[in-house]
């Protein structure tokens, strides 16, 4: 049978736009269904255009608290409507550059809601398309809170927060999770009253737990109120704002905030995606796929990559996913993913990276266990760049000095994190680490040091 393309995908986020990238490159006809914007979330409402703003709140962060020790004696003023307009302006920025990329690679795009209706057929609007293969790649949106539903205004997901026509002058975020501590640090930072809500009993609960109480211990001091082991009750919305009920381990509090921004978690976009004839497999509003057979679905020839297929909900995951499953997909390479060397980053200041197990899950896991720590007060680049909060923490296997985790909390914390999957993907040990020379003066030889301090050879410390 002649089709129309060799590959449809549908979405163009971390994942989709990968993946008919890749399919270009392969000499593959290609055709990128977005029903939004090229770019997907990732890029126009979450990942790049957070960290614009998170850059801002890092500058008013770096004025106010260390102006003076830099030598700088004036008072900043700051417009919060041209930081929210240049974040905007990178956003538009990078989606022009993947149309650009899509014209390089002559990788055919459309806009609109895609429906896979038969194996090789998708339809679009009125129009039928077919293809050999179908890769869904269609995202997650905002969980909404039960009883609070978004209205945009008031309770809001990540899109309205990073939009905001006007700062608010207080904000209750529940869920203490990477995009609520996130939100937290930028709106904290610009002087707005921020509360944190986390039903767990410790911010970013999927970190090791000197990491989430460091953090914690720096939010709180930067001006932060933070309510763990919390749970929220009645929202109501009032003429100011919202006015929620939390059960807090010290008792009931009534909390009033002028927005409320809800970060408890992601539901798949899987509705109205696949006729019901399909009978593609699902679970908890995620597509069920089969990594070991290219991410297929149990339909022959629909695939499905990155958030779609659950956790971990991560752009640089789903941009693996999506890489893998084109070049299983041609034949071009037995590619895999590698779940157990997944980096995860925090972009607050500071900030948290780690891969790997942590300390109490490795000793878990049987491992006997050999820890190397270096605090950034320790560094002369931190201390010259008076960013000496936090600490570089390794976790090696005391029989072998395998990599077995790594966690991070600094300011330079998710761009020295590469180097430590690096390490762990070619099964680096603590003394081939501590060999390798790092330069001086950087944020990097915290990493060298804490190896070398498990094993009490640290020079500085």
């Amino acid at each position: 049978m002649a089709y129309d393309y060799d590959i449809v995908v549908i979405g163009g986020g971390p994942a989709g736009y990968a993946a008919a990238i890749r399919a270009a490159q392969l000499k593959k006809r290609v055709l990128c269904v977005e029903r939004d914007k090229l770019g997907g979330i990732c890029l126009n409402w979450g990942c790049i255009p957070t960290k614009a703003l998170l850059t801002n709140a890092h500058l008013v962060d770096l004025i106010k608290n260390h102006g003076k020790t830099f030598g700088y004696s004036g008072e900043a003023t700051w417009d919060f409507s041209q930081m929210i307009a240049r974040s905007r302006g990178v956003a538009s920025k990078l989606n022009k550059g993947i149309e650009g990329l899509f014209r390089k690679y002559k990788v055919a795009s459309k806009l609109g809601t895609a429906k896979v209706i038969a194996p090789n057929t998708v339809q679009v609007g009125d129009e039928k398309i077919t293809a050999e293969s179908i890769v869904v790649s269609t995202g997650v949106r905002p969980r909404p809170l039960p009883g609070a539903e978004f209205d945009g205004k008031t309770i809001l997901s990540y899109k309205e927060a990073m939009s905001l026509p006007k700062q608010p002058k207080s904000m209750l975020i529940i869920g203490a999770g990477p995009i609520g501590l996130e939100f937290g640090y930028f709106y904290n930072a610009i002087g707005t009253q921020v509360t944190v809500v986390e039903l767990l009993d410790r911010i970013l609960p999927g970190e090791d737990e000197e990491v989430s109480q460091g953090l914690r211990e720096s939010l709180t001091k930067r001006g932060l109120t933070i309510h763990t082991s919390s749970k929220t009750g009645k929202v109501e919305k009032t003429a100011n704002g919202v006015k929620v009920e939390v059960e807090t381990p010290k008792g009931k509090q009534v909390i009033e905030a002028e927005t409320m921004l809800v970060s408890i978690g992601v539901l798949g976009n899987v509705e109205n995606l696949f006729a019901d004839s399909l009978k593609v497999e699902l679970f908890k509003n995620h597509i069920k796929v089969d990594p070991k057979n290219g991410y297929q679905t149990n339909v022959k020839g629909i695939y499905a990559v990155g958030d779609i297929i659950g956790p971990p909900w991560l752009a640089h995951v789903a941009h693996h996913e999506a890489i893998c499953c084109i070049e299983r997909l041609c034949g071009h390479a037995d590619h895999t993913v590698d779940y157990t060397n997944v980096p995860g980053c925090t972009y607050t200041d500071p900030g948290v990276a780690s891969v790997g197990l942590t300390e109490k899950a490795a000793r878990e896991a049987g491992h006997e266990v050999r820890v190397g720590r270096f605090p950034f007060f320790a560094s002369g680049r931190a201390v010259a760049s008076d960013e000496t909060e936090g600490f570089v923490k390794l976790i090696f296997d005391a029989k072998y000095g395998e990599l077995l985790g790594a966690h991070l909390l600094g300011s330079q914390a998710t761009e020295l994190i590469a180097e430590l999957v690096m390490a762990k993907k070619l099964e680096a040990t603590e003394e081939e680490i501590i060999q390798a020379m790092h330069p001086h003066p950087t944020y990097s030889e915290a990493v060298m040091e804490a190896a070398a301090q498990g094993l009490g050879a640290s020079v500085h410390i």
